[in-house]
């Protein structure tokens, strides 16, 4: 069997003396992994880094065993362009991990966060708005792995304007002014994660990641039976700073 598919690379790990097992997100094959024979040699590392664009083919006799990588050409190498910056690196490492530890291997469901993963890498060139791309992704990311949160309509009364928080135990969207006596146990709803017209401040980046921090790791992660990677952890202090 072989096909050809345009991926992203989310890491490696060698393999005897100079192969690499490489993992990539897929334009239409979802998560996938491969060997690269020769990958991990210094000649051929650099390609390989995490967040870096490649055309490649995969070759096995049986689609759910681990087959052959060979890569025909990097499209775009970002993980280069940021070695003065800590925190595109930084959330380079962070995007990567999160879809290594989410997205099982061969889920079609891999497939829809390729293109939402690419834009958001290539946001990485505009910093100042970049905080926010990451927050909706993350909410994409919960939504597209089966954990998506209801964000159109107030659960207690059906309306959907004046959305301001949203229920940990269910992940409805609800209106403080309709939960009064409880509202401090609820998440605040940074108004730009529903309305891309409004503007994300700190306090809203800060209240976002919160959010989706938690559902990250209450249900998305829990399912999995694996803890939320740390590289996040170390991310969220900049996006916020």
């Amino acid at each position: 069997m072989e096909w050809r598919d345009q991926a992203l690379i989310l890491g490696g790990r060698r393999f005897g003396e100079s192969g690499l097992i490489l993992d990539v997100l897929t334009e239409t094959r979802g998560r996938r992994s491969g060997l690269v024979y020769g990958g991990a040699s210094k000649k051929k590392r650099a390609q390989f880094e995490p967040g870096n664009s490649v055309e490649l083919s995969w070759s096995g006799r049986l689609e759910e065993q681990l087959g052959r990588f060979t890569v025909a050409e990097v499209t775009v190498s970002r993980a280069g362009r940021y070695l003065d910056r800590p925190e595109a690196l930084s959330a380079i490492t962070t995007i990567s991990s999160l879809l290594r530890g989410a997205v099982n291997e061969g889920d079609a469901a891999g497939s829809a966060l390729f293109g939402p993963t690419t834009l958001l890498l290539d946001a990485l060139e505009s910093w100042p708005v970049w905080p926010a791309l990451y927050a909706r992704w993350e909410l994409g990311l919960l939504s597209a792995l089966g954990f998506g949160l209801d964000l159109d309509k107030c659960a207690l009364s059906g309306a959907n304007d004046g959305l301001t928080h949203v229920s940990p135990k269910t992940g409805r969207a609800v209106r403080g002014s309709e939960a009064e006596h409880y509202v401090d146990r609820l998440f605040p709803l940074p108004a730009f994660l529903i309305d891309p017209r409004a503007l994300a401040m700190a306090e809203d980046i800060e209240n976002a990641l919160q959010l989706t921090g938690y559902f990250l790791e209450e249900r998305l992660f829990s399912a999995v039976h694996k803890p939320v990677p740390p590289a996040r952890a170390r991310l969220v202090p900049k996006l916020i700073g």
